[in-house]
This record gives structure tokens, C-alpha cells and sequence, in this order.
């Protein structure tokens, strides 16, 4: 059974040779395949919760290499962003099916 995940993330990289395994890119702009994505960047807005919690984990479960949140207001919760708050650059790697961070 596959999983339904839809994103539209703020910025993506694609990784342009793996564009052919895509079954619906000469139609639509649509990726099917985590691995074709290099880069997800999300924006923090006022629903950052989901930036640091749900996309992380689904980003992950789907193979995304990199994801970078990118929270320029400082909005996100102290678990994520530290005290004090202040804007912060997360970048997150995938290590296995994990994602390791480094804040910025």
C-alpha cells in the first residue's frame, strides 16, 4: 500500500537525471520519488509546527536527502530553535531514515 504525502515546498532542488524514473513529470509538475528531490526548503510561517514536526517526519520516511527549514522570524518553539528565540537556519541531513540537524 503506498502512502499519499503532497508538499509544495517553499523551494526545491530536483536532481535533473532522475527525472525520467518520474511517471507523471512530462505531464504535470508532480515527483513521486523522494530521491529525485536533492533540497526541500520550507519558510516558517505561523504554522511552523507543521515545518519542524510533520514535514521532518514525512520528508524523511520519503527518502528527501535534505530539508532546510528556514524560520527568518525566530517563530518556531524553543525545542527547535533554542532561548531565545531568534532566526534560525535548521538544516537537516538524512542519515539511514533520520534526519541529523545543525542549526545556523
Amino acid at each position: 500500500m503506498g502512502v499519499n504525502i503532497a508538499f509544495r515546498p517553499d523551494v526545491i532542488v530536483l536532481d535533473s537525471t532522475r527525472l525520467v524514473n518520474e511517471p507523471l513529470w512530462q505531464k504535470e509538475p508532480v515527483i513521486t520519488f523522494g530521491s529525485t528531490i536533492k533540497l526541500a526548503v520550507e519558510v516558517v510561517s505561523t504554522n511552523w509546527q507543521n515545518d519542524y514536526a510533520r514535514k521532518v517526519e514525512d520528508y524523511a520516511m520519503l527518502g528527501v536527502r535534505e530539508y532546510w527549514i528556514v524560520d527568518y522570524l525566530g517563530i518556531g518553539g524553543r525545542e527547535y530553535i533554542g532561548k531565545p528565540k531568534q532566526p534560525t537556519i535548521t538544516i537537516c541531513t538524512l542519515n539511514q531514515d533520520e534526519y541529523q540537524r545543525q542549526l545556523f
